[in-house]
């Protein structure tokens, strides 16, 4: 928006055609804080008006043009002066002219895609923004409105187990064992650790949920560990031959869907981090990467049904005549 505001002579305001039934989601802005904004998902259409009101009616308004634009972009925080713009849409809604009362324009971007997901990190943030602006000789009127885009994945065909071990010669090894590699945003992970060999007195362990954000390239490569979670698996001594379960549930967290190398700009990975600490102190650890997907609500949908139909399946062989009260009893 110009600086010179008291000068200005019109106010914009943009209004989505579907403004009252979208939905809207709590997103992060730079400065820590949430506020809700439009959801939008690639290949959406955005459509509304701009609406154009002239402080001094019967006042003209002398203009080079008015136009609405659909931008997505990647600011880095170390280079603010550069914004990168993967998508860049223009209508032009008037020809230079001048505006002799208020007036509202109809746009519409079809079919828009938005391949990058919303993101607001410790580096670097990926927004998509409607921008009208009317041209001036002198200062532009202009007005921004942000959405929010999340990506919808499917799930993932393969989707092997996660096995690690963690060793120190004569002393220690574990094994752990999660049940996937791949987790969408509201999964549990599920996993056993089985002490194979202590001969060190560990007194405490957890699984952490480290969240890595990349910026840059070449020389100019940042990273940002964040840890978005902290899981207490023992406090105490374990013995060998000991197995512990593990259930970590996913929903109670803020996360991201994995993103990697996104327009060559930045990625957000995560990582599950083992930490073994000893009666001396000593912290022993090991990190492997999971995948972090995010599941749509339809998909949801006929993901629980398939569930629903495998568990009655399930119980009808085991019991053939639990399975109709069973189902009743779902339906209800």
């Amino acid at each position: 928006m110009s600086f010179f505001s008291f000068g200005q002579s019109a106010e914009i305001d943009i209004v989505l055609n579907d403004a009252e039934t979208r939905k809207k989601v709590e997103h992060k802005t730079e400065d820590g804080k949430k506020d809700k904004y439009f959801l939008f998902y690639d290949g959406e259409t955005v459509c509304g008006k701009v609406n154009v009101t002239l402080k001094n009616p019967g006042k003209r308004l002398e203009h080079q043009g008015i136009k609405i634009e659909f931008i997505g972009q990647i600011e880095l925080y170390y280079d603010r002066g550069n914004h990168h713009e993967f998508v860049s849409l223009v209508k032009d809604l008037a020809r230079p002219g001048e505006l002799t009362q208020s007036q509202t324009f109809d746009f519409e971007f079809t079919h828009v895609e938005k391949p990058y997901e919303s993101y607001t990190g410790q580096n670097v943030k990926l927004r998509y923004f409607l921008r009208a602006v009317i041209s001036r000789r002198l200062n532009d009127i202009s007005k921004e409105m942000d959405i929010v885009v999340h990506t919808l994945s499917t799930y993932p065909e393969l989707n092997s187990s996660i096995k690690m071990e963690v060793g120190i010669e004569d002393c220690l090894h574990i094994e752990f064992e999660y049940n996937k590699s791949k987790y969408h945003l509201k999964d549990v992970i599920v996993g056993k650790i089985y002490f194979l060999l202590v001969r060190i007195k560990v007194k405490h362990m957890e699984i952490d949920i480290i969240k890595r954000e990349t910026t840059g390239t070449g020389p100019n490569v940042y990273h940002e560990n964040d840890t978005i979670a902290k899981y207490e698996i023992m406090d105490g001594a374990p013995v060998r031959g000991e197995s512990i379960p593990i259930r970590l549930f996913l929903a109670g967290y803020e996360m991201t869907p994995t993103m990697r190398d996104i327009n060559k700009k930045f990625s957000v990975r995560y990582y599950l981090n083992l930490v073994l600490i000893d009666e001396e102190e000593r912290r022993y650890f090991k990190q492997q990467e999971i995948t972090l997907w995010r599941k749509g609500d339809i998909v949801r949908k006929s993901m629980s049904h398939q569930a629903a139909i495998a568990s009655q399946r399930f119980e009808g062989s085991s019991s053939a005549e639990k399975a109709p009260a069973q189902a009743k009893e779902d339906s209800n």
